[in-house]
């Protein structure tokens, strides 16, 4: 039997407080004391007033009263250390209680990941991924023939197309050479008025003569 249970009466088969059970207990145990506070240093108050009041009139009862006062006073602070003791054991209480939640939550996630994990096969996986990715080849393929333009007159020769353009600029650079486009077959028309005369100027020999 623990020193616990020797002090408090109690069994081995105890039933083991949980941690909110044993939190309620110390705030309900510091409810107590803070009343047990309050009524002692009503106590001191009252005692300190009759030592006030018998003053040198009547020591021995003044002194009996400040007698009185010292002893709250003691257990008042015996109070105020065990007020102390008991929050910092409900502080870790709580503090437990919360990492008691916060393990029980990340367990219920890591069973349901196991779960989870139980229905999937690793190959599976990646086959499945394999086949997305090939899968998206495939659209992309398709996408880009859509997108491109039909190929029409492919047995056309491109040579020939460039030998007859260069024909047709060879004969627009001889039509402008002979000048806006005009036939060479047709002759110049016949002025209508008659050429002047050339008057025969005298030869070099007839003017040295003179």
């Amino acid at each position: 039997m623990s020193f616990f249970s020797k002090v408090f009466g109690g069994k081995k088969d105890d039933k083991v407080p949980t941690t909110s059970e044993a939190i309620q207990k110390l705030r309900e145990t510091e409810g107590m004391l803070v009343k047990k506070q309050e009524f002692l240093e009503k106590k001191i108050e009252g005692e300190l007033a009759n030592a006030k009041q018998h003053g040198t009139s009547n020591k021995r009862a003044a002194i009996q009263a400040l007698k009185r006062k010292k002893r709250y006073e003691k257990q008042l602070q015996q109070i105020d250390g065990t007020l102390a003791t008991i929050e910092m054991q409900r502080e870790a209480l709580e503090g437990a209680n919360t990492n008691t939640a916060v393990l029980k939550v990340m367990k219920t996630a890591s069973d349901a990941l196991k779960n989870a994990h139980q229905h999937m096969d690793v190959e599976e996986v990646h086959e499945m991924m394999d086949g997305i990715s090939e899968q998206q080849d495939v659209a992309k393929e398709i996408s880009e023939a859509i997108s491109n333009p039909v190929a029409m007159g492919n047995d056309i020769d491109e040579d020939e197309l460039e030998r007859e353009l260069e024909e047709l600029e060879q004969e627009e650079l001889d039509r402008e050479l002979l000048g806006t486009g005009a036939r060479t077959d047709q002759l110049p028309a016949v002025p209508a008025t008659p050429l002047p005369s050339k008057t025969k100027q005298p030869g070099i020999l007839t003017y040295l003569m003179h």
